[in-house]
């Protein structure tokens, strides 16, 4: 049953990335706008620009231009970003660890807060602090993550200047990374002076990130914890004399944490997505901020790679989801 489902969701990956590659490569070549026009001089002539156009491809049509592009993505060539004349898949791959250290501080900082308060929620159901909690939640979430941003710029860039509001690691730092992920790799190295900094210009973006997301598992995982609360096994946990913590740590929580996982993993793209703008808000050296310069200057190749990246991305985390709920949930499992 867990291998049909397996395979079932793999084939719905596919289908779904084909279908992501059709429609951003029409979409973005019927978009007002013409990339070699914006490469060359006002003095270029027309066979300049005709030549130009022919070695990037744009000389075809949208179908054999698709093709093309599409053959080579089969074998693992993006294409050249026509804007910094790179190759697009080391480009993507480059910026990709910044953003996925973002998003997983990001994520972590959510699941800790939403999952923190919806324990206190849960204990102190029916009194003020659980409507305190409440409105607090929807506070959190009425705020969508930009806006969190220019709020935490203020406050602590500006204001109380405690971290560093551009960037992602101070340029008069020796990095003596081999890969990207610098601040997993200064981990390993035990090189804390640079995660202290790594951490300094990540905080504000991660939490302008965290706060909607904490917000959303904070009001579902309380209000899976109340119901669990009310089941035999749990009244019974209290009868043997549990305290109420622990009642809720070590019988509860493992049951009510399940469509919380789901909807964490669901809310996790979308934080993914959320780090174009935030990335852009704070300068940071991300993939969403690549992809907000490639729209800018209509760099079709690295615009279809970005997108493409992040979709697999998407379906990815989709697919590991759904199957950890199969996993965890014996009916699905068995069933």
């Amino acid at each position: 049953m867990l291998l049909q489902r397996f395979l079932i969701r793999l084939l719905t990956m596919l289908i779904t990335l084909f279908g992501v590659a059709i429609v951003v490569f029409v979409v973005i070549r019927v978009a007002p706008g013409d990339p070699i026009a914006m490469m060359l001089p006002p003095g270029a002539t027309d066979v300049d620009i005709a030549r130009l156009r022919a070695l990037y491809g744009l000389d075809k049509t949208i179908v054999q231009q698709f093709f093309i592009w599409l053959s080579g993505v089969a074998r693992g060539d993006f294409g050249t970003s026509i804007s910094l004349r790179q190759d697009v898949l080391g480009l993507v791959f480059n910026r990709l660890p910044a953003t996925l250290e973002l998003a997983i501080v990001a994520l972590v900082m959510a699941v800790a807060l939403g999952g923190t308060t919806a324990i206190i929620g849960a204990r102190e159901r029916g009194t003020a602090v659980e409507a305190g909690i409440d409105i607090a939640s929807g506070a959190a979430l009425s705020i969508p993550d930009f806006l969190w941003g220019l709020v935490l710029i203020l406050l602590f860039g500006v204001l109380v200047p405690i971290f560093d509001i551009s960037g992602r690691v101070s340029p008069q730092l020796d990095l003596p990374f081999v890969t990207q992920f610098y601040l997993f790799e200064s981990l390993l190295r035990l090189r804390l002076d640079l995660t202290w900094d790594l951490l300094k210009h990540m905080l504000m973006p991660a939490v302008a990130l965290a706060l909607p997301l904490a917000a959303i598992i904070s009001q579902l995982l309380k209000q899976s914890l109340k119901e669990v609360l009310d089941l035999d096994y749990v009244v019974l946990a209290r009868v043997k004399g549990f305290s109420e913590t622990q009642v809720i740590l070590r019988e509860a929580l493992k049951n009510a944490a399940l469509p919380t996982l789901t909807l964490v993993g669901v809310q996790f793209t979308f934080l993914i997505g959320g780090t174009v703008i935030v990335e852009r808000l704070f300068s940071y050296e991300g993939l969403g901020n690549m992809a907000i310069d490639a729209v800018i200057n209509r760099d079709l190749p690295l615009i279809q790679g970005i997108v493409l990246v992040f979709a697999l991305l998407f379906v990815l985390i989709n697919l590991s989801v759904d199957m950890m709920y199969a996993l965890l949930n014996p009916r699905l499992r068995h069933g």
